[in-house]
């Protein structure tokens, strides 16, 4: 394994925290970043075991500061940067005409200001590095419908900033993507469907069988499977994919 060195946001649950276990395999150090700290080190822990070190930052980073603090300690812990993964940014599925102001704004600071901060503060290091930024966004950036208006908003908001940073890393050399998946079955998502069941008149068996149908699709998705695809993106295989959207969501977009 080379010296190599990526930042995870979102590393304490979910896909973030799959991405970083995967990613242990294949970098000497990862700065895993989100706001639970005690998830956080569960997480290192995975991660030491597999041969990697890891750096704990809990830190929310819908402030403005958080993002040059996460590149300072991980630059002084590490010295380089060669990936930076965003993937933190959970948006509450309201429908449109129920969401408050607060609302919208928490979505906006945490997944798509904070991935934004968190990309140019990183930057310089990653331009040394000619190093690798990988966006996380969602399959409902191409298909907003009024009960997910904000997840939507935001993640097509993410699709057209990953584009325009890799517009830019071309001639910085930084690749940058995003990533589309469709709907995995995470923590969160359990605890959703928890919550949606009873309010139907619905088993949360029957909850969890729903959604698939309703999309078209065979099963969830695993938080694995994408990392999966996080880790060939910031890998030198897919060097020279820039600038692309890459969805991965078990055939729920049924257009060209």
């Amino acid at each position: 394994m080379t010296k190599s060195v990526a930042v995870i946001t979102g590393a304490s649950q979910g896909i973030g925290k799959a991405t970083a276990i995967r990613l242990a395999r294949d970098f000497s150090a990862l700065a895993l970043v989100a706001r639970d700290r005690a998830n956080l080190e569960q997480t290192a822990g995975v991660v030491k075991a597999a041969g990697a070190d890891a750096l704990v930052i809990d830190a929310d980073l819908s402030e403005p500061a958080a993002a040059q603090m996460v590149v300072d300690r991980t630059s002084d812990a590490f010295g380089r940067l060669d990936a930076l993964l965003n993937i933190a940014g959970a948006v509450p599925q309201i429908d449109l005409f129920e969401m408050t102001d607060e609302q919208w704004e928490g979505g906006l600071a945490l997944k798509l200001h904070g991935a934004r901060r968190l990309t140019i503060a990183a930057w310089p290091a990653l331009k040394a590095a000619r190093g690798s930024v990988v966006l996380m966004s969602g399959n409902s950036a191409l298909f907003p419908k009024s009960p997910y208006a904000a997840v939507g908003t935001i993640n097509a908001a993410i699709v057209a900033l990953a584009k325009a940073f890799s517009d830019r890393g071309i001639a910085d050399g930084v690749q940058v993507n995003s990533v589309l998946p469709g709907p995995v079955m995470t923590g969160r998502r359990r605890s959703y469907l928890a919550h949606w069941a009873p309010l139907h008149n619905m088993t949360v068996e029957e909850a969890t069988a729903k959604f698939p149908k309703e999309a078209g699709i065979a099963r969830y998705g695993e938080p694995e499977e994408i990392a999966e695809l996080m880790a060939f993106l910031v890998s030198p295989g897919a060097r020279w994919m820039t600038g692309s959207t890459l969805r991965m969501d078990g055939g729920e977009v049924k257009s060209v």
